[in-house]
């Protein structure tokens, strides 16, 4: 590809935007067919199980490092220059907002990239859901919660100046982060032999891996081509869902990666969920899932801006790049998720069922 050439013929911003679409696309597509969810992945694992979400959890995971690290090895990516590593991190807000994070994903039964997905599908709780996650996130960002936000985000931030780097931390040499992408993915296909996974959700469950990835290179490639500054990120929900929710609100909004990534999703989910008729209206089942799914909603928006992602910007994208506080948000939306289901009465329901 000529990026020289389609940045003349489209301009910075809508190439930008389009990346994002091709980058949404491909995750959407992968994660409706594989059904990757961190939320159900965590509360299989909260009641003593690793089956199937679990598995498929992992090798997305562990794909995604694999493909990213590979990158950096191939010298196509540089994480250092990616926002994420680029700008100071906050323990503290990956501490407090990975916790109401994995707390609210499983209220509203889905994390916020499995919302779009299932909205795509024709899940009305899941729209509903996700237009209460984008208001709150914008909130979180730049309006009425921001001020709260900055507050518990500045109480323990990384020194230096930038996020940390686990690997460079560890003192790990070059290549060790592929390494570690393969040991788990060796995990994650053991347990997905003994649940025995068809080999098609396997090849999908990589592919929202293998988006990630490709998030990745298409706006590190793009910014070296580019005149003006280029935000070098991947996919995730959080801020991306604000400034798409502002982009329809705002006439003077602009494109970017971010503005083309949640339609991208919903248009790759909509037709794989289409080519598996597997379209269909859903609604909300009586009253409690109804407020459970607007408070996890809730909760989600302001956690994932104060965490510095969601599910997939934090536990996936950031992980893929070994940033030290998007690790920490992941492990704590585990802790925060499990807590959750339990309080719930999750193993009981898991022992009745």
């Amino acid at each position: 590809m000529d990026l020289v050439a389609l940045v003349d013929r489209l301009g910075e911003a809508p190439a930008a935007a389009l990346f994002g679409v091709l980058t949404g696309v491909v995750f959407g597509v992968a994660a409706q067919r594989s059904r990757f969810c961190l939320r159900a992945a965590v509360v299989e694992f909260a009641r003593g199980e690793m089956r199937d979400k679990v598995s498929v959890w992992l090798l997305t995971f562990s794909t995604a490092l694999v493909w990213v690290q590979g990158a950096q090895l191939l010298g196509v990516f540089d994480a250092s220059n990616a926002r994420m590593m680029a700008v100071p991190g906050s323990w503290s807000g990956a501490i407090v907002g990975g916790l109401m994070f994995g707390a609210g994903m499983v209220l509203a039964n889905g994390c916020s990239g499995r919302l779009l997905v299932m909205a795509a599908t024709g899940n009305l709780r899941s729209v509903i859901s996700g237009l209460i996650f984008a208001v709150v996130a914008q909130m979180s960002l730049a309006g009425l919660l921001s001020p709260l936000r900055d507050r518990i985000a500045a109480l323990w931030v990384t020194s230096g100046g930038r996020n940390m780097d686990l690997l460079a931390a560890a003192h790990l040499p070059r290549g060790a982060g592929l390494v570690i992408g393969l040991a788990i993915a060796l995990v994650a296909l053991e347990l997905s032999r003994r649940n025995r996974i068809g080999v098609r959700r396997l090849v999908f469950a990589s592919g929202v891996g293998f988006a990630v990835a490709l998030g990745w290179v298409l706006t590190y490639a793009l910014a070296n081509v580019a005149f003006e500054p280029v935000q070098i990120e991947s996919a995730t929900f959080t801020g991306p869902s604000a400034h798409t929710l502002m982009f329809f609100l705002d006439r003077d909004a602009v494109l970017e990666f971010d503005v083309g990534l949640v339609p991208g999703v919903f248009l790759g989910a909509f037709l794989a969920a289409a080519w598996a008729r597997e379209l269909k209206v859903q609604g909300f089942d009586g009253p409690t899932p109804l407020r459970n799914a607007m408070i996890g909603a809730a909760l989600m928006g302001f956690g994932g801006m104060l965490a510095g992602g969601c599910a997939i910007g934090a536990g996936v994208t950031g992980g893929s790049i070994f940033a030290g506080t998007a690790w920490l948000a992941l492990f704590c939306m585990w802790i925060g998720g499990m807590t959750t289901d339990v309080l719930m009465g999750g193993r009981r329901q898991s022992a009745v069922a």
